[in-house]
């Protein structure tokens, strides 16, 4: 790889921003000089500070900035300009990327776009089919639409509280108007200007327009900080030496950077939303024009009817025709008319605004607001949908080999997509159900002596099967309780004799640690929570919607003739549910108060954004941030220029989701500069985790290639490890990529060594394990002090790969 010099050439994008180093100038080792090795440490979940990772309180940043940045020792800053001081041992440098995830209060508050990111998860779970079967565009077009439909959900609830509730139900009833003086002027009792039924919604169509114009400004502002690092250039004549059938997903050029492709979903996802608004107003509207036999508003409606279906109708083609660019880096202006298609739909909701405003002498409103069903209209097509997908998936399955340890044999991306959409109905129902409990003043909604008829029947029987689903999970709680109990005593017979026999027998401590293993192993038993969750949610929203459309009233009314259990279970189970759903948003809600006032609470929660968050926005746009678009561009260049510069070796050291990081760096790396370069992980979740949840990209065949096409690769596992694992990958010489299990913890009782009792480590502090550096030594001598001079470049064609 030739890269080019940094100091001489200009940024690869006018809007990068250039990064001082602080280090020695650019150049070779002089001749003659013992060649420098380099470990380029990366934390893992929850993040670490450099102090942490370097072991020594004074460090000094090398490159980068407040966001992401790499670390040294003060003493080693200068470390290639004496490179006699490190025979044998690299120079350690650590790559903090933790703010990325949890280094902003406001990222607390991000809790509310869970449905968003779970959906764009469901887009990476696909089985690894070969890439020109049929069904992987059928796929992608699926769970885009799928997605769509949750941003249409969100609009929806924000009509529901703001146009129907407030506006239509609350204010248009003088018991409900009454003592709220901020709904005052729009009560009809007051007959003032605003107190029409039309001007009231027409108002009140303000707050769903915020809600969509701040989740539009957040994606674009978000991608703007964190996802628009380009990828280091490559030289075409040592690059894409691979052939195409060879060539890995998450080594393509353009993997990491797909501005073309967020900005049209982003105009794509906030037109749907400004047209669930608009056709709010249409369906309120329509209904009294229609009863007032007014044929100019009712003609004029209907025009403005046909432009919100024909802008939806255009907005769904965007969505169906927007796929990934991965090939090159997406970075290209999109046409006119997908960046016009926002603005066409706020003119248009400005029109129906207007239309909705206008003078309907006699007019008022009653009962739930027009349109009311399209609640369930959402979640029978979101339904169909999924069904849809887990037949695509069906088909992709049985297409891929060797993906035995596929998590649900491939249907993890189906049963994530449907979780995604009963924990958007969850939240949106929840923010229903207790502002309406709020509005009527502690009356039931839905009840003959409520003030208002409260939300849409479909959400209350929503909420009266989440006691059902809880108590599923609670089962299978339960079970897994009893798993671990049976597994610890299992165990327990062989801790023992893990270590030296002269160490005293105790009883207590051999529980504890196999108690520890036994609860690590549940991880790789969360395929069948997931199931059971999928399959109820499904089974329990059909039978929901299903009750909503027969009886058209809440449980509780709806069984008032059947006998008193019957009657009794359905009340119990509606005011259970809505307490319950209201909950959930009360907790998102609570959580992010606590994370903005509580450092320690919102790097908790930065953490869930760690797993979350590592894919990039392919399906949903609205979707909280991905800091892998920044990460790995910045561990890119890191290696890519520093094994140019000083022609050294270089170890990438990754913990747990820095492993991930690491990994994905390497493959972006050219293939002659991935052949310079060890990997060691420990604590690493790439098969555990990534390979049975996302096969298609982290799958036996693509870490075996992944190992194939560079120097080596180690992984340290233990079996106390709840997130990490064996990689399960042999190489060619006959040795394992994993070594392990780690003994932990490493001393069993008390010894003249360890005269205290060591602790148990599980998923941290892998540096502690004598093994560590002992596999860290022999990565650095297999690369060898003269090996990466002395390789020469491969011709054209090659795979670059050394042939020591």
């Amino acid at each position: 790889m030739e890269t080019a010099d940094p100091d001489t050439t200009p940024p690869a994008r006018p809007n990068d921003k250039e990064t001082k180093e602080v280090g020695p100038p650019l150049g070779v080792l002089p001749p003659g000089e013992p060649q420098l090795a380099l470990e380029l440490l990366v934390h893992g979940v929850g993040g670490a500070t450099p102090e942490e990772m370097l072991g020594d309180p004074r460090v000094r940043r090398i490159t980068g900035d407040d966001t992401a940045a790499c670390y040294r020792r003060t003493e080693d800053a200068d470390a290639e300009a004496r490179p006699g001081a490190y025979r044998g041992e690299p120079v350690r440098e650590a790559y903090c990327w933790s703010n990325l995830t949890s280094g902003n209060s406001a990222r607390a508050l991000w809790l509310i776009l869970v449905p968003f990111m779970v959906a764009n998860l469901a887009h990476w779970m696909r089985p690894a089919a070969p890439p020109e079967h049929r069904a992987q565009r059928i796929y992608d077009v699926l769970v885009r639409i799928l997605a769509l439909t949750l941003t249409v959900l969100l609009a929806a609830a924000a009509c529901e509280v703001a146009l129907d509730l407030t506006a239509w139900q609350c204010a248009g009833t003088a018991v409900c108007a009454d003592g709220k003086s901020w709904l005052g002027f729009l009560s009809p009792a007051n007959s003032g200007w605003w107190s029409a039924p039309g001007r009231r919604l027409a108002l009140a169509s303000v707050l769903p327009l915020l809600v969509i114009g701040l989740l539009w400004w957040l994606s674009h502002r978000t991608w703007s900080a964190y996802e628009s690092a380009s990828p280091p250039p490559r030289d075409p004549g040592t690059s894409r030496d691979t052939p195409a059938h060879q060539r890995t997903v998450l080594g393509l050029h353009g993997f990491w950077y797909g501005r073309r492709l967020v900005a049209r979903l982003r105009a794509a996802h906030a037109t749907a939303g400004v047209l669930t608004i608009a056709a709010a107003l249409r369906s309120a509207t329509a209904e009294l024009d229609r009863k007032r036999g007014d044929t100019f508003l009712g003609v004029s409606g209907q025009v403005l009817t046909a432009l919100v279906v024909l802008l939806a109708a255009v907005t769904l083609v965007i969505v169906w025709r927007t796929a990934r660019s991965e090939a090159a880096p997406d970075d290209q202006s999109d046409r006119l008319v997908v960046r016009a298609l926002p603005h066409a739909s706020l003119g248009l909701l400005a029109v129906v605004a207007v239309h909705a405003a206008w003078a309907r002498p006699g007019a008022h409103s009653y009962g739930p607001l027009p349109g009311a069903a399209a609640f369930g209209a959402i979640a029978v097509f979101q339904s169909v949908v999924v069904l849809a997908l887990a037949v695509c998936a069906w088909f992709l399955q049985r297409a891929a080999r060797g993906e035995a340890r596929s998590a649900l044999n491939g249907m993890g991306g189906p049963a994530v997509a449907l979780l995604a959409c009963a924990v958007g109905g969850v939240l949106s129902g929840g923010v229903a159900q207790r502002f309406a409990d709020w509005m009527d003043g502690g009356a039931t909604p839905g009840q003959a002596h409520a003030p208002v008829p409260g939300p849409p029947v479909l959400l209350s029987w929503q909420a009266s099967v989440i006691p059902a689903l809880l108590v599923v999970v609670a089962a299978v709680a339960v079970l897994a309780a009893v798993r671990v109990l049976i597994v610890r005593r299992q165990v327990a017979k062989n801790v023992p004799g893990l270590y030296d026999p002269r160490e005293r027998p105790d009883a207590r401590r051999t529980q504890r640690i196999a108690g520890t293993i036994a609860r690590a192993g549940l991880t790789d038993a969360a395929p069948v929570l997931v199931a059971a969750v999928a399959v109820v949610t499904l089974v329990l929203g059909a039978g929901a919607v299903a009750g909503a459309w027969l009886t058209n009233l809440a449980p509780g009314r709806a069984t008032e003739g059947a006998p008193p259990v019957v009657h009794a279970a359905a009340e119990t189970a509606e005011s259970l549910g809505s307490w319950l759903m209201s909950a959930g948003v009360i907790l998102l809600l609570t959580m992010g108060r606590r994370a903005y006032r509580d450092h320690s609470a919102r790097r908790t929660i930065g953490i869930l954004w760690d797993v979350g968050t590592f894919w990039p926005r392919a399906a949903h746009p609205f979707a909280p941030p991905c800091y892998a678009e920044r990460a790995v561009p910045d561990l890119t260049w890191r290696m890519a220029t520093w094994t140019e510069r000083f022609d050294g070796r270089l170890v990438i050291s990754g913990h747990s989701q820095g492993s991930v990081l690491a990994a994905a760096a390497v493959w972006q790396l050219d293939l002659v500069t991935r052949s310079r370069v060890a990997l060691l992980t420990y604590g690493s979740p790439l098969e555990r985790l990534y390979g049975r949840w996302f096969p298609a990209y982290f799958g036996p065949a693509v870490l075996a290639g992944l190992h194939r096409e560079m120097d080596d690769w180690r992984n340290l596992w233990r079996f106390t490890d709840p997130i990490g694992g064996p990689i399960r990958l042999p190489t060619d010489d006959g040795r394992s990529v994993d070594q392990g299990p780690l003994r932990d913890p490493l001393a069993f009782g008390r010894t003249l060594q360890n005269p205290l009792p060591a602790q148990i480590l599980g998923h941290g502090d892998y540096q502690a394990d004598p093994a560590f550096g002992a596999v860290r030594a022999e990565l650095v001598a297999r690369l060898g002090p003269g090996l990466p001079l002395q390789r020469p470049r491969p011709p054209q064609g090659s795979s670059g790969r050394s042939s020591a």
